[in-house]
């Protein structure tokens, strides 16, 4: 097994639909280049303490913050996940009443011994970009974009995130991984 040491092919898919008749996501995009990921679930535990010590712990999911850093957004891929508008001018239009859509986001991690990690995290809403500008000066500095979301689990199934690993042998899924959000065989996991 080998150890992470990259980071490629960022995607996304708005989903249509996630209630407990089933889940839908819109065509995969690509988001553009990517340069950095932070997956950050959050989680709750609880010990219950009987006879003088502790005798049950229970952890419960909370929100998962999601941190992306890419070269730079496209403005259609920003339209997209902020739930902005772009005129016939080709200008982004932002508003306060813009309402972000639900969104999958899907990339794959470059492992040391050649092989991938394949990840989904399966529904989540971004926040408007962070925009650092900076003049330019002798030597070049780069300004990278950043966008933060707040990823759940889906209503249908509960699920939050899908992973496969190349170097486990029961893995296939990696040629075609970005074709379609993906989605667990009926029956298994839930």
């Amino acid at each position: 097994m080998g150890v992470l040491v990259g980071l490629d092919n960022l995607h996304y898919a708005i989903i249509s639909k996630d209630d407990e008749t089933g889940v839908e996501y819109g065509e995969v995009k690509s988001v553009g280049k990517s340069v950095s990921a932070s997956i950050q679930p959050k989680s709750n535990s609880a010990t219950l303490y009987a006879d003088d010590g502790p005798a049950e712990t229970a952890t419960s999911l909370g929100e998962i913050q999601v941190d992306l850093e890419v070269a730079s957004l496209p403005t259609s891929v920003v339209a997209d996940l902020l739930g902005a508008t772009v005129g016939s001018d080709g200008v982004l239009i932002q508003k306060s009443t813009d309402n972000a859509p639900y969104v999958a986001i899907g990339f794959r991690s470059k492992k040391s011994n050649g092989k991938y990690r394949y990840v989904w995290l399966l529904k989540g809403k971004f926040a408007p970009l962070q925009e650092d500008y900076k003049t330019q000066e002798d030597s070049p500095s780069f300004q990278t974009e950043k966008i933060s979301g707040t990823f759940i689990r889906r209503d249908y199934d509960n699920a939050w995130q899908v992973r496969g690993d190349e170097d486990d042998p029961t893995f296939t899924g990696g040629p075609t991984w970005f074709n379609a959000v993906y989605q667990p065989p009926t029956g298994s996991g839930s």
